[in-house]
Order: structure tokens, then C-alpha cells, then sequence
């Protein structure tokens, strides 16, 4: 039999809210806009007074052994550092301490509120306040009244006056006042709800020597709705417990990040999570790319040690405070997001992969910031960066572990221009003749709609300021924000109309929604060319643009001459073949 990595401690309600209250138990749900419906706090106390199982309590040890300190007051905590953290469980526990104690919750926007829940002691109903509940003598409108008066000893007088404003409500509306057996009855019910206090509410308290990975592997086996514990949520309490304002800007950012206005983070790229942030934030501050080193470090570990320490802890978070403030600042922060820009990437709906974003940032950051890389040369070489990045799958698979090699060849790099011609060397092992005469063709052989090829390929297209085929509106203006009315400005068609395709014989959708078989159409042009076959609406376009404009519309779209008369499997790899020289083209316009 294993050795035990936690402790099994029948736990009561009101033990676990008074750790709470004083700070040994650490619960950042108080510090966090508090998620669950004010009707499901009323469905958890009733299924408590009912006597039905609510669940489990999971804390996590803290590995520093905290000293007790100041003294207990109103606002103030014993603890001055948790004990305990907790795991799971955070959302009952807040709402009942919320409910029960009048303990003030956040809102979304951070603001504070009260949970306000009623409780009728002669049906042993609960339900959420409302003024109607408020003037109803027979409801008790708030049950922390109850609770507070139990902590007062004034349980017996609150009772009393109860029954006696219930009996005066009764009389003057002309019924009978409350019978001696039903005094009794209210009386065993206010019982039974200050009992609550006593509720079992089983506990598993994990060792302190048990690693993330082992907390989050125990939290999903027992936790029997299927949720799972990751990096970001242990980090994220971490956060909230420690240092809330830390965790209170992440959110605000966030936020901010989907509103589309002036003076916000609001951008075209990437709509910001929490994890976003964390990523950047350790990435630049302590140049580590695995979320498993965030939580470390902010629990207060040495990683060349292995060590916890306050001392650590508080050093770590420093460094993390500082990095947040560069990655959030907004001048950083739109001055990089331009260059996603500029490197084709117009849309959120080009970038394949968030990490590409992220890291990219980071990488801006350090030659910003770390190795002062003039302005001009640094915009140049993170467009070409980016560009690289996002259409060869730098960022996606072993993502953390690349960026990690990535940062130890960063430790060994000694100046601006050292960082440049580190990063330009990577471009060049990428960007290879072989990669844009056979890995990118071989790359566009697929259906994927969304291939970081086909993204790449529509990027170059915008860097090159290409129009449209069959327009001369550049690609690059449709991908602004507020181009489209009812219906999208542009379409992505079939070169080769699938209905077309299929009465040929080909059915396959693998075959139909090849890469290479798309582009991008105005409206108007979509609906003209319809279901027709190449060879009928390509002439009726040939004779309005005339031979040159034809030429040249083949040309800046990847589409071999007299394509409408080609079969289409042959189309397909000659156009793969010039859409790898678009990217290339492109590429080599950053290079200017």
C-alpha cells in the first residue's frame, strides 16, 4: 500500500468559515468576481437542511510555515499568510460564508454586494431576497441576521420578536395567531438552520510535499463532474490569495481586451485571457516558457534549489508585479500588436495559434527592453519573426519546450545586434529553398480551413497589398474592422465550384476544399461566378480586364495562365507551387 499523501479530517461548516475569516485558510474566491447564481446558494443551503450530501473540501498545504501574527478584530486576520489553500470547494464555501456571516462577494465589474438569502422557519423554505420576502413577517429576509444574533447570544429574543411581528401580521389581516405547537415548530427550525454551523463537510488536506502535478492529478479523480485542475487554475489562486491586486489587474486587462474603443487592449489579433498574460509575464520576467515554473515560482520555490522560502516567494512575485506592468502597458502593447499587422496577420482569424501571439510578445519585449534594439531594426526583425512563426508551426506543438531552448540561447546572447542576427538565423533554417519549393507546396496539399499555410499564404497576400481577383480593391482593406454590413465584404470561393467538382466526379470534400482551390471574392463577384465552371466565367472577366489584366490578375493571385482550361488535379499542384512563391515574395518584401 502507497504512503498517504493527504489527511482525511471530518470537518464542520463553521470550522472551516472561521479559518477562513482568520486567514489560515487562504480562499481567492473572496478576492475574485464570485461566479455562481445567487439561486444556487439558495439550492445549496437547501439541499444542507435537508441533510443531503454537498460534497468535499480539497486544501493544499502551504509549503512555508507562517508565522501567527496580529490579532483578531474586526477586518483583521490572525493569519497573515494562509496555512492552507484551497483547492476545490472555493464557490461553497464562499457562498456560504456570504450567506450565513454577511461576508461581501465581488461582482464581475469588482464590485461588492451582499448574498442575501430568506428562510421561512415555518416551512423550512429558502429563497432569494427580494422586497416581497423583506415585508413578509413570516419570512426571516436575511438568514445572517439569524447568525449574527446566534454569535450575540440573542438567538431567543430574535425568535420572540419573530413570532411576535408574525402574529401581529396575522391579526391585523384578520387570521389566527400562531399555535403553541407552532412556536415549537419555528423554534426547532431557526434550530436547525444555526445546525448548518455544525454541517459534516468532508476535507482532504494535501500534504505539503505533494507536487502540482500530484494535486491536480488527485482533484481529477475524485472530483466526480469530470473537471480538471490545470496550471492556470492553481496560478491563478496563487494570485488571488497572495497578491489580488496582481490578479485584479490581470481581469481588468482582460476585460478591457474585448472592448473596442480608445485608451483599452482592445486589438484585432487576440482576444486576451488570463493565461495569456501569465505566459507573458513569466516568459519575460523570468524567461521561462512552462506554466508549471509560474506556479512554482509564486508559491515561493527556488528552482535551481528546490527550496520554498517567504523570502522567495515574495522576490518571485516582485519580479512578476514588474513583468505584468511592461506586457499590459498599453504603448508596448499596441506598438507590437501593429506589427502583427504589418506583418499580413490584419485578423484574429489568421493567427492558427494564440502561443504565436504570446511569444512573439515576449520576444518583443526582451529586444526592446533587455538588449535595446533600435526601433527601426527591431520592428524589422519581429515582422519577419512573426511572419516565420506563424505560418511554419513554430508555436504550436512542443511550443514550451522550443521556447525554452529558445531562451537558454537567449542567456549566451550579448547585444542588439547579436539578438537580431540570433533571431534572423532561425528565419534562415526555416525559411529554406526546400521549404518554399517543397515543405510549404506539400503544406497547401490539404483541406484544413485552418491551415497556418493557408493563413501565411492570405498574410502575404495583404503584405503585398494585393487586390482582390477580379477587383482592384487590395485583399487587406476587407480584414478592417467594419467593412461588412448584413453580409460578409468578401467571400472565400471555390476557384473551382464544388457543385462544378461533383458533377465532374469528384465527392470527396477532401478533394473539393483543397487550399489551393480557394480565394477570396467580393460579394457581387461570388454571386456572379455562382456554380459556373472556370471556363465560362473566367472569359466573360478575360475580355473585361483584357489580356494584361488578366495576366497580371493570375499573377498576384497564384494562378497559372489559362488555369480555366486546366484539369483540375494539375491546377491544383501548379497553383500550390506559385502560392509558395507568394509567401515568398512576400517574406522577401519584409526583408526591405
Amino acid at each position: 500500500m502507497g504512503k498517504e499523501i493527504f489527511d482525511n479530517i471530518p470537518s464542520k461548516v463553521s470550522d472551516l468559515l472561521t479559518d477562513v475569516k482568520n486567514g489560515r485558510i487562504g480562499l481567492p474566491d473572496l478576492q475574485r468576481p464570485f461566479v455562481w447564481k445567487d439561486n444556487k446558494v439558495r439550492e445549496l443551503l437547501d439541499s444542507m437542511i435537508k441533510g443531503y450530501p454537498i460534497g468535499y473540501i480539497m486544501l493544499w498545504s502551504s509549503p512555508l510555515e507562517y508565522e501567527s501574527v496580529g490579532h483578531i478584530g474586526k477586518n483583521e486576520k490572525t493569519y497573515k499568510q494562509p496555512d492552507d489553500l484551497v483547492i476545490d470547494g472555493q464557490q461553497r464555501l464562499t457562498a456560504l460564508l456570504a450567506s450565513m456571516y454577511g461576508v461581501k462577494i465581488k461582482d464581475k465589474d469588482y464590485n461588492e454586494r451582499n448574498i442575501n438569502i430568506s428562510y421561512n422557519p415555518l416551512t423550512r423554505e429558502f429563497a432569494v431576497w427580494t422586497p416581497a420576502y423583506e415585508k413578509n413577517a413570516e419570512w426571516i429576509s436575511r438568514i445572517c441576521d439569524v447568525f449574527k444574533a446566534d454569535e450575540e447570544h440573542n438567538v431567543s429574543k430574535f425568535r420572540k420578536n419573530y413570532i411576535k411581528e408574525v402574529n401581529e401580521t396575522r391579526i391585523k389581516s384578520g387570521q389566527c395567531e400562531l399555535s403553541d405547537d407552532d412556536e415549537e415548530l419555528v423554534e426547532n427550525n431557526i434550530n436547525d438552520l444555526l445546525n448548518l454551523s455544525f454541517y459534516s463537510l468532508p476535507t482532504l488536506k494535501i500534504s505539503s510535499k505533494a507536487s502540482e502535478e500530484e494535486v491536480a492529478d488527485i482533484f481529477v479523480r475524485v472530483n466526480s463532474g469530470g473537471q480538471k485542475l490545470n496550471e492556470k487554475d492553481f496560478i491563478e489562486t496563487l494570485l488571488a490569495v497572495f497578491d489580488n491586486d496582481v490578479h485584479k489587474k490581470i481581469d481588468e486587462f482582460c476585460a478591457q481586451s474585448r472592448i473596442p474603443k480608445d485608451g483599452t487592449a482592445y486589438n484585432h489579433i487576440l482576444t486576451v485571457d488570463s493565461v495569456h498574460l501569465i505566459r507573458m509575464a513569466v516568459g519575460y520576467g523570468f524567461r521561462r516558457a512552462r506554466l508549471r515554473y509560474a506556479y512554482m515560482l509564486l508559491r515561493g520555490k527556488d528552482l535551481k534549489t528546490g527550496e520554498y522560502s517567504e523570502e522567495i516567494r515574495n522576490q518571485n512575485l516582485g519580479i512578476f508585479k514588474k513583468s505584468l506592468e511592461v506586457v499590459t502597458n498599453l504603448n508596448n502593447w499596441h506598438a507590437f500588436m501593429n506589427l502583427f499587422s504589418g506583418a499580413g496577420y490584419l485578423s484574429g482569424t489568421l493567427v492558427a495559434s494564440t502561443n504565436a501571439v504570446v511569444f512573439c510578445y515576449v520576444l518583443y519585449l526582451i529586444g526592446r527592453f533587455d538588449y535595446n534594439v533600435s526601433s527601426v531594426a527591431l520592428q524589422k526583425i519581429i515582422k519577419k519573426w512573426i511572419f516565420m512563426s506563424t505560418i511554419t508551426y513554430f508555436y504550436t506543438g512542443s511550443t514550451e519546450t522550443e521556447v525554452e531552448k529558445q531562451f537558454a540561447d537567449l542567456r549566451n546572447i550579448g547585444g542588439s545586434d547579436e539578438f537580431v542576427k540570433y533571431l534572423d538565423n532561425v528565419i534562415n533554417t526555416r525559411f529554406t529553398d526546400d521549404y518554399f519549393m517543397l515543405t510549404l507546396p506539400n503544406e497547401l496539399n490539404s483541406s484544413s480551413p485552418i491551415s497556418p499555410a493557408w493563413y501565411g499564404y492570405i498574410a502575404s497576400l495583404n503584405v503585398l497589398n494585393t487586390p482582390m481577383l477580379f477587383s482592384t480593391t487590395p485583399l487587406a482593406k476587407h480584414f478592417v474592422v467594419g467593412s461588412s454590413g448584413d453580409k460578409n465584404s468578401i467571400d472565400k470561393h471555390h476557384i473551382f465550384p464544388k457543385n462544378y467538382l461533383t458533377k465532374i466526379g469528384y465527392t470527396e470534400d477532401r478533394d473539393r476544399n483543397q487550399i489551393a482551390n480557394f480565394t477570396y471574392l467580393d460579394y457581387a463577384t461570388n454571386i456572379d461566378i455562382s456554380d459556373n465552371p472556370p471556363i465560362d466565367y473566367v472569359s466573360r472577366y478575360r475580355e473585361k480586364l483584357g489580356e494584361d489584366g488578366y495576366a497580371l490578375a493570375c499573377k498576384q493571385n497564384a494562378l497559372p495562365m489559362e488555369f480555366e482550361k486546366m484539369e483540375y488535379q494539375e491546377f491544383l499542384r501548379e497553383r500550390r507551387v506559385l502560392m509558395a512563391d507568394i509567401v515568398r515574395q512576400a517574406f522577401n518584401e519584409l526583408c526591405k
